[in-house]
């Protein structure tokens, strides 16, 4: 993965088809010496290699069978019903609902240093999987339109604010969504964000329909968006952002207000590898591996303790840096995961509003 996006969205994406295949041909695994981890593509996966498999290899003896392609939750639901695990470490972003099914294998937290366990970020410390990074979407600007010594935007109700901050503007489809944001630009305090009025933020997305140049639907969109400067505000994947800055773009990121969320690496239930598995999520909760990782790809370290093995040109780029953090929030993906009386996931009504609204 060459880019900062949420992980859990992308692998909806993966071909079932080509994970039929995997599973099929993992019935009967017996344990050995390897271990078979996700891995990811592109950028993401080469620095995921270079600071957590290699380092683990070399320390445990333990040969890791590299995995480039996403599996889905429900694909991990599916080894394990049909008894055919074929991976040993997975990403996935649903760990309540896979856990809930019985589909995971718990957390050994016993074998974790205690200045590890201290220094992890709470939501990442799951009963049944562990998150080594946090990515956040950001308020970025374009700094010829917006120069230093002059107004800039700072919150939300000033990206609304077209009077004040007048320009063109980007925001994520329903894919990402920007209902947080909508009402933070509607005055509702970080605290009181959940549960999602939707009446209220449609009413505030009405207010900035008219000025969105561009909804983007993946990071590859809003990269090209802020590179060619079809927009002047936008919200964007801070990774992304960090990217344009360090090719000079004339872009900033505006760390207020960013909404944060993580991914779990996560043991499917009958791994026979098992033991092994929980070693190596453990090897990326270490403090000094995830800087390691962070100093190849900028994805914020999720142990705190990580800013201690980092310069600091390289901790200020991360979502977890102290001093972001006191300004950001952390979105409720549990939240959207809850089903209601109708059988649909809050997630999944916003969905289908989303999609009327759109057209309108």
């Amino acid at each position: 993965m060459s880019f900062l996006i949420n992980r859990r969205r992308l692998m909806l994406a993966t071909s079932s088809a080509v994970a039929a295949g995997a599973l099929s041909s993992a019935a009967g695994r017996a344990a050995t010496n390897e271990l078979r981890v996700v891995v990811g593509g592109g950028d993401f996966g080469k620095a995921f290699i270079e600071a957590y498999v290699k380092p683990f290899e070399a320390e445990t003896g333990v040969k890791v069978i590299r995995i480039t392609q996403n599996i889905t939750d429900a694909q991990v639901a599916m080894m394990v019903t049909s008894n055919s695990v074929s991976v040993d470490v997975g990403i996935i972003g649903d760990v309540d609902s896979l856990a809930s099914k019985g589909c995971l294998e718990r957390i050994d937290y016993s074998i974790y240093k205690k200045e590890d366990l201290e220094g992890i970020i709470d939501g990442c410390k799951h009963p049944f999987g562990v998150g080594p990074y946090l990515v956040s979407l950001n308020m970025v600007y374009n700094t010829s339109k917006f120069p230093a010594g002059g107004q800039r935007p700072v919150t939300w109700a000033d990206f609304w604010d077209v009077k004040k901050f007048p320009g063109a503007r980007s925001l994520p489809t329903v894919t990402w969504g920007c209902w947080e944001e909508a009402l933070l630009a509607d005055g509702v305090p970080v605290d009181k964000l959940y549960p999602i009025d939707a009446d209220r933020a449609f009413a505030s997305l009405d207010k900035i329909k008219p000025h969105i140049r561009k909804w983007w639907g993946n990071g590859s969109e809003i990269l090209q968006i802020m590179r060619d400067g079809v927009a002047d505000l936008a919200e964007c994947f801070d990774g992304r952002a960090v990217f344009l800055i360090d090719q000079g773009a004339p872009i900033e990121i505006n760390r207020n207000e960013a909404k944060l969320y993580w991914d779990y690496l996560v043991i499917p239930k009958g791994s026979p590898n098992a033991e092994n598995a929980q070693k190596f999520i453990e090897f990326t909760l270490r403090s000094d591996r995830q800087a390691a990782f962070a100093q190849l790809y900028p994805q914020a370290p999720s142990n705190r303790n990580a800013y201690k093995h980092l310069p600091e040109t390289v901790g200020r780029k991360l979502c977890t840096y102290p001093e972001y953090m006191a300004t950001s929030y952390f979105q409720n993906i549990k939240w959207y995961r809850e089903t209601g009386s109708d059988g649909l996931t809050n997630g999944q009504r916003l969905l289908q509003r989303w999609n009327q609204w759109i057209l309108k």
